[in-house]
Order: C-alpha cells, then structure tokens, then sequence
C-alpha cells in the first residue's frame, strides 16, 4: 500500500469516528443532564476526549504524510507517535476530570436515581463505539498507523465506559443510587488505564526501542539471500512512524573490487526492502570477511 492510499484510508476512519463522537458527545452530556445521571454526563465527557482526540489524529496523520524536506529528510513519519502521546495525554487529563467529579457527587449528602432514558443512550454508545472499534482497528493494523490504532482503543474505552455507565444506571435505578457515581469514578480509572498504556507505547518508539524478534530475522534472512553477502550482523533497526529506519553490517569476500562490494550491498538494500514491509531507507556497511578467506 503506497503512502496515498495510506493516508485515503486513514482519513476516512478519522471522519466516520469524528461524526459518531460529535452525536454520541451531544446525546449523552444533554441526556445526562436531564435525566440526572452522572454517569452517563461522566462518559459523555468522554466521548468529547475522543472528539478531540480525532481531531488531532486527523491532523497527525495529515502531517506525517507530508513529504520530505530539508528541515525532514526522513520525511514527517513520527507525527504519528508524537499524535498518540497527545492522545493518550488527552485521556488522562480527561481521567483525572472524571474521577474528581465522580468523587464530588459521591460526597452529596443527596443522591436520586437518573431516568431510563440516560440507560437507552448509554446502551446506544456501547453499540456504537464498538462498531467503531471493530473498524478502526482494522483499518489501523492494516495501514501499520498508530495513532489509528489508539483511536480504536480511545472507542473501546468509551464503550467500557458505557457499559460501566450502564450499571450504575440501573443499580441507581433499582434503589442504589451510590452506584451511579462510583459507575463514573470506575469508567474514569478505565480511562486512566487507557491512556497511560497508549503514552508507553509511544515513548518506547520515540525512544527508538527495538522492534519484534522476527522482523530482525526477516532483515538477516532477506540480506544473506543477496548474493555476494556471507554474513550479516549489528542489526539495528529505529521505528519511524509506520517506517523502519535499519543500520546493517554485511561482510564480503575481502578480495573482490570495491565497485563489487557496493553490489552485494545494493542487492542486499533491494532485497530487505523487498521482502520487509514498510522499510522507508537502508543503511548498510560493508566489512570484509578474512576470517572466511585466505590468500594463498
């Protein structure tokens, strides 16, 4: 999938989840009022942190599909992480608001049970932000985009919320309305949960933390199967954005011609691009191999 379609397919995702938030944001927080629910008002601030969040998505991702430029030679792929840091910053700020709320309804000498209505929505926004869920995150895995990838989790924790919400509706309802702000504290660690796993992720890929295993063995394997290459090794491979960035050491016959050296290398580029997906540049050092050869 070229970087057009990349981004067709990216964008399409964040409009479908940005008009199922702007709806869901509106319903709940209007419902929750009337209805005097401060679940459902807790989760439909969290459908506004999702709106948010998309917005900024869009915007990520628009940046890291920009070409690249002097200032960027490796082009504006990190936009991405740097996206899903927000994002999840976004949802722990968002945490942090609702729980405190949750805690100062919990304090109120007078607690009332909300009206049946704010249950219809709160089961809506479960069917909804899971659908979304379901389709981000395979559009997500499928483009390799992170910052899709935490949206889809974003709608997930908004359709754990939801159901949270659910409960303590309906435990309010049934004659135990503590249980409608202890639901709003509960979606609100949810959140938190949320949010601190989507920062980790993006500070282990700032901090260009190694990726799987088996994408090192594909790189070792696609760079012996060049011909002129007899030992591959100092493997290193960066994440840049979606992108692999790879720093790799090959060792040739020491005794053929630098011009035939620069070819085990270039076949050694084409065939770990060729054989690794998304791969954006190579960098590869040629050593000589004496332990292997010896003149006579």
């Amino acid at each position: 999938m070229n970087d057009r379609e990349r981004y067709r397919e990216a964008q399409k995702a964040s409009i479908i989840s940005l008009i199922v938030n702007i709806v869901l944001t509106g319903l709940k927080i209007m419902v929750g009022l009337a209805a005097g629910s401060a679940a459902l008002v807790a989760d439909g601030f969290h459908s506004a942190s999702d709106l948010i969040g998309t917005l900024v998505v869009m915007q990520g991702i628009k940046i890291a599909h920009q070409p690249a430029d002097e200032s960027h030679p490796y082009g504006h792929y990190r936009a991405e992480t740097i996206t899903s840091k927000i994002l999840a910053i976004i949802l722990i700020l968002t945490a942090m608001g609702l729980g405190y709320e949750g805690l100062q309804v919990l304090r109120s000498p007078e607690l009332s049970p909300p009206e049946m209505l704010a249950l219809y929505i709160a089961l809506f926004s479960v069917i909804a932000k899971e659908g979304i869920y379901q389709y981000n995150i395979r559009i997500g895995k499928r483009i390799k985009s992170s910052a899709i990838i935490a949206d889809a989790w974003h709608a997930r924790s908004d359709a754990f919320s939801s159901i949270a919400a659910s409960i303590g509706i309906v435990g309010s309802i049934l004659g135990y309305p503590i249980m409608d702000p202890l639901a709003a504290i509960f979606v609100a660690f949810l959140i938190l949960k949320t949010g601190v796993s989507i920062y980790v992720d993006s500070i282990k890929t700032l901090m260009d933390t190694a990726p799987p295993k088996e994408i090192l063995d594909m790189i070792e394997t696609a760079a012996l199967a060049a011909e002129g290459v007899e030992d591959v090794h100092d493997i290193k491979v960066r994440q840049y954005g979606s992108k692999y960035l790879i720093d790799i050491k090959i060792c040739v016959n020491p005794y053929i011609t630098v011009e035939e050296g620069h070819g085990a290398a270039a076949r050694a580029k084409l065939s770990i691009m060729n054989e690794v997906d998304d791969v954006q540049d190579v960098l590869i050092h040629v050593n000589p191999c004496y332990s292997r050869h010896k003149r006579d």
